[in-house]
């Protein structure tokens, strides 16, 4: 069976479980994180990765994908997961993203968020396709694992949170572009405001349509 077919039969279950951690406990892997990230696709700001080693005995109720939550749920889960959890976060600014591309950053910063937790991990479980070279020994990688793993689905929560409060910072110091509304994605607004005002420094370069403004403008 092709990967394309594979993934045309897989089924989600209705909400991220923890039967996967559960499986590597019994195997005697008994600090096992979630990792996930946020902010591949935006054109501005920086890409934020989260690592999360949930207590088997006091799950936070409610965990899902943080794209399924409403900003206030997930302000709440936030808070839940730090008193329960060891959590640890990275972000790359866009100075970095330009320089070693978008995708390099996102794996990057999943392995100095995994670096950063205070404890050592058996097992880290990632969103998508890809295991960070750091992490080859210990990683697996899934496909919609967010939706699928409740540790990563914490991780997936914690990175869009420390993420988009970020970017609420940064629309204090650049309040034309409306940072604090899209978070950076390529709304309507947003590309008009690149269109009025240019970039600004934490936009990243190497995205279009501000790539072609740059290349447009040199001399």
């Amino acid at each position: 069976m092709s990967l394309t077919d594979s993934l045309k039969s897989f089924t989600l279950p209705a909400a991220p479980d923890f039967l996967i951690e559960a499986r590597n406990h019994d195997l005697g892997k008994l600090s096992i994180a979630g990792v996930d990230e946020a902010g591949r696709g935006p054109l501005a700001g920086p890409v934020t990765a989260a690592a999360v080693i949930l207590d088997p005995d006091n799950l936070p109720r409610g965990l899902n994908d943080s794209k399924k939550l409403t900003e206030k749920r997930r302000e709440i889960l936030f808070d839940e997961i730090l008193k329960t959890s060891h959590v640890a976060w990275c972000s790359l600014n866009a100075e970095t993203i330009d320089t070693i591309n978008i995708r390099e950053a996102a794996l990057r910063a999943m392995e100095i968020s995994v670096s950063h937790l205070p404890i050592k991990t058996d097992y880290v479980m990632i969103d998508g396709r890809d295991v960070p070279r750091a992490l080859k020994g210990i990683g697996e990688a899934f496909v919609k694992g967010d939706a699928r793993s409740l540790s990563i689905a914490a991780a997936s929560i914690i990175a869009k949170v420390v993420r988009d409060r970020m970017m609420v910072e940064a629309d204090k110091h650049f309040p034309e572009y409306g940072f604090a509304g899209h978070k950076g994605y390529g709304s309507q607004k947003h590309r008009d405001a690149i269109h009025e005002f240019g970039p600004c420094p934490i936009h990243r370069k190497s995205f279009s349509p501000i790539k072609q403004m740059v290349e447009n403008i040199k001399p």
